[in-house]
């Protein structure tokens, strides 16, 4: 894909985080989690359960269909075809949960887990445009600027989410079936619907010359895939970074997905105290990650990450121990503020890493690598939390995956990366 640094094409990319944030800030974190534990499933316990294997189920699909299907994009130039079609399958999913209530486990668990699979394999189609379209020395502010978006989206949509339906129901829903908390699912479809269309209009993807047949394409996805892994040493700065990553995210992973649940069951926060919450949240995150995304283009990616997991391991240590509801605010803020430029910087480092013509592939293994083993926190929260009968127990075994991480991050060298992916240098200061 050529390289054009399309000014409009960037804002049209960024908006697409804009859009889709809506979703896992309503569903996957903050209100339709906390209402299907509580409002769906027989007893919160039990809810966080089977949450969580849902949770557990997207990952491992996730885990399992990046890589190829990012190959597939790559050979065949179907990047932003496939981006269409995983935006489609989420909304739809999206739309279909609405009409679930209590009792409705698997219909209303299966359509979220369809719909976040959905979700997280676009990630891979939309997050490979990001070296193409960025300047090298500008790929960690335009990747932070997306994600700040992002949180604004999903902090403007749970306002809306709040006052137009859960606490305002301005459209008279039914309170009794908790239809008005169920509707907010039909906002996020309608936001993430609207705002993803300017990607599919001005985004231009460059068409291969040989474009293969279908059966010609998987079997040339294989063979790139095949290939890609015989020559993982000259990655290794891709392979020892996504290792990294295989940790730290699975405590970010953790956190967004039961973050909700964790402070409605501990510390008894109401349905509006939850969405005033992830509001907060998300302004300290759009916050963290425009101001980082500076940071990161003068100091490196290596060195955002460092400080953004120290950041989560104070985070983490609050939410466990405190005792109070200002305690938990606490470490939400910090939680907001480091997660927005962890997320960030790791997508920018990848994209100073990844070789030309092998964006997509490379990100399906960033999403690999980031739901191989994503399963494991949601799935020991679940277990320690039915074990021990306490939430808290569950939120410590994210401390240890920050901890792993960081010190997998050591082994990363920036500069040496960059060199082996042969793409321009940053004009920062590269530890």
């Amino acid at each position: 894909m050529a390289r054009t640094h399309d000014r409009r094409a960037v804002w049209s990319w960024s908006l697409y985080d804009f859009a889709n944030s809506a979703f896992t800030t309503l569903v996957v974190t903050f209100v339709y989690a906390t209402y299907f534990t509580q409002g769906i499933a027989e007893n919160e316990i039990e809810g966080t359960a089977l949450w969580t294997r849902g949770i557990t189920i997207t990952a491992v699909a996730v885990a399992l269909l990046s890589p190829f299907l990012g190959a597939m994009a790559d050979r065949g130039g179907h990047r932003k075809r496939y981006l269409g079609i995983a935006t489609v399958v989420c909304i739809g999913g999206t739309t279909a949960s609405f009409f679930f209530g209590a009792g409705d486990v698997l219909p209303a668990l299966v359509c979220i887990v369809v719909a976040n699979i959905a979700y997280e394999m676009g990630l891979v189609f939309y997050n490979a445009f990001l070296p193409d379209l960025a300047p090298p020395d500008r790929i960690g502010r335009v990747s932070g600027t997306a994600w700040a978006l992002g949180y604004l989206g999903g902090l403007i949509a749970l306002a809306l989410g709040l006052f137009l339906f859960v606490q305002g129901n301005v459209f008279g829903l039914d309170t009794e079936t908790a239809e008005h908390v169920r509707a907010t699912n039909l906002l996020v479809a309608v936001w993430f619907a609207v705002f993803s269309i300017p990607l599919f209009l001005f985004i231009k993807e460059a068409k291969p010359e040989d474009r293969p047949s279908t059966a010609a394409l998987f079997s040339s996805a294989f063979s790139e895939m095949g290939e890609t892994v015989r020559e993982l040493g000259r990655y290794r700065m891709i392979v020892r970074l996504l290792l990294a990553r295989l940790f730290y995210n699975d405590g970010l992973v953790t956190i967004f997905a039961l973050g909700g649940i964790y402070a409605a069951g501990t510390f008894g926060f109401e349905t509006d105290e939850i969405i005033f919450f992830g509001m907060a949240l998300n302004v300290a995150a759009g916050l963290g990650a425009f101001l980082f995304g500076f940071v990161d283009d003068k100091v490196g990616g290596k060195t955002t990450l460092y400080a953004s997991l120290a950041l989560l391991c104070v985070a983490t240590l609050v939410a466990v121990f405190g005792q109070t509801k200002a305690m938990i605010w606490a470490a939400g803020i910090l939680v907001g503020l480091a997660a927005g430029p962890n997320q960030s910087a790791s997508r920018s480092l990848l994209g100073r890493f990844v070789p030309d013509d092998k964006e997509t592939e490379f990100y399906g293994f960033f999403a690999f690598s980031g739901k191989l083993t994503a399963f494991m926190g949601p799935l020991l929260f679940g277990i320690l939390t039915t074990t021990f009968e306490s939430q808290r127990a569950g939120v410590a075994v994210v401390l240890v995956f920050f901890v792993i991480g960081a010190a997998l991050l050591t082994l990363v060298d920036e500069r040496e990366g960059i060199e082996l992916a042969g793409r321009p240098a940053n004009t920062g200061e590269i530890d």
